[in-house]
């Protein structure tokens, strides 16, 4: 008598940049861990040989094939062995959450690279330019035969529903990892004193962290002993720099550098801030919640008014407007009764992005349940 066969298991391949930048590496490394967890067979393919987050699964590190001096001619054939790579591997699925601006090298990548394969796009920016370049409409044809296309956040769902109508579109937000607890423990410098925290990428373009400079002025928060620490690394940050000397804050404001671990940083702020100009689904949030910090952010487009529930486990800022943050700012660090029901509701305020909820969703798409 023959025992029954395992069940074969669905191979997919996510698709990144890199392992080691920002809230949407992150979360591709997350969706390794998750996929691998329910069982699926999980390959990353990276564009830029960076790793710093954790991942499951086979990495094919396109990066490490990468020249000092590249050319077209070297990056077609690195995209040669990707597309090798997939057909050797019998991926069905692939996942990709690459940054999409330049028509022609999507086309190619749709009829080419990933030719015969299911792909999902994941979106995680609410400005289309990142995801559909500068003419969406044109780019609606390499998204149209998609097997699905994921929106981080119901935000970025709604814009592209109403401006694209884009098929087969569905929101799967990005999980927390209960993991984060135990790399809270690790045992760094940290600044000294009290402080309150923000980290990202050093564009302030995006994140705008001279704004939030300028708030952390007007607040006088040094006054009461806090510090603002920024953590990242990025084009601007001589630009901040001359920021926080401009307004004589060099003795209260830390620029730090990007750490893979930015929890034990979370952990030991008094609160944490976002500032961006927009966002997808923002992860700072997400990460200083699980660590039971309360959050201080404008409520731009897409993303902090699905996680922060104003006054129960953060402050959720109308405008861009320094004097409202600074506001914000103070009435959360020195409001001690506000501040204790926000620290006391952060961890429960997230239940729904946990990482076991996240992974049904993920699941149910990729097994067209």
């Amino acid at each position: 008598m023959s025992l029954p066969s395992k069940p074969h298991k669905i191979k997919v391949c996510l698709v990144a940049i890199s392992l080691g930048e920002g809230g949407a590496d992150r979360a591709c490394a997350l969706l390794s861990q998750m996929l691998d967890a329910q069982g699926f067979e999980v390959h990353i393919a990276i564009l830029t040989n960076k790793i710093s987050f954790p991942y499951k699964g086979k990495l094919f590190n396109l990066g490490a094939l990468k020249l000092e001096k590249d050319s077209f001619l070297r990056r077609f054939l690195r995209l040669r062995k990707l597309k090798k790579y997939l057909k050797k591997e019998g991926i069905t699925y692939v996942i990709d959450h690459r940054p999409k601006n330049h028509l022609k090298r999507e086309l190619f990548y749709a009829n080419y690279v990933y030719k015969k394969r299911k792909t999902i796009y994941v979106v995680h920016s609410y400005k289309l330019e990142t995801y559909f370049g500068y003419d969406p409409e044109q780019f609606k044809k390499v998204y149209a035969g998609n097997h699905a296309t994921v929106a981080v956040s119901e935000g970025i769902k709604t814009r592209l529903d109403k401006e694209l109508q884009l098929p087969n579109l569905q929101v799967i937000q990005n999980p927390f990892d209960p993991g984060w607890l135990e790399k809270s423990k690790e045992n760094v410098e940290l600044p000294q004193g009290h402080y309150i925290l923000s980290y990202g990428r050093l564009d302030d373009g995006v994140k705008d962290f001279s704004f939030l400079i300028e708030s952390y002025h007007d607040s006088r928060l040094w006054e009461e002993g806090y510090r603002l620490v920024i953590m990242g690394e990025g084009k601007d940050e001589q630009k901040l720099k001359n920021k926080v000397k401009e307004l004589s804050l060099d003795e209260h404001v830390d620029l730090l550098p990007f750490t893979s671990n930015p929890f034990p940083f979370i952990a030991h702020a008094k609160a944490t801030c976002l500032s961006s100009r927009w966002e997808g689904f923002p992860m700072v949030l997400i990460e200083s919640l699980a660590l039971g910090i309360p959050v201080v952010s404008l409520d731009i487009d897409s993303g902090p008014a699905e996680i922060i529930q104003h006054k129960k486990n953060g402050l959720l800022v109308a405008d861009r407007d320094t004097k409202q943050y600074a506001n914000a700012l103070r009435e959360i660090v020195l409001d001690e009764s506000l501040y204790n029901t926000c620290k006391n509701n952060a961890r429960a305020s997230i239940d729904n992005y946990s990482m076991e909820n996240i992974s049904k969703a993920w699941t149910k798409l990729l097994t067209n349940e």
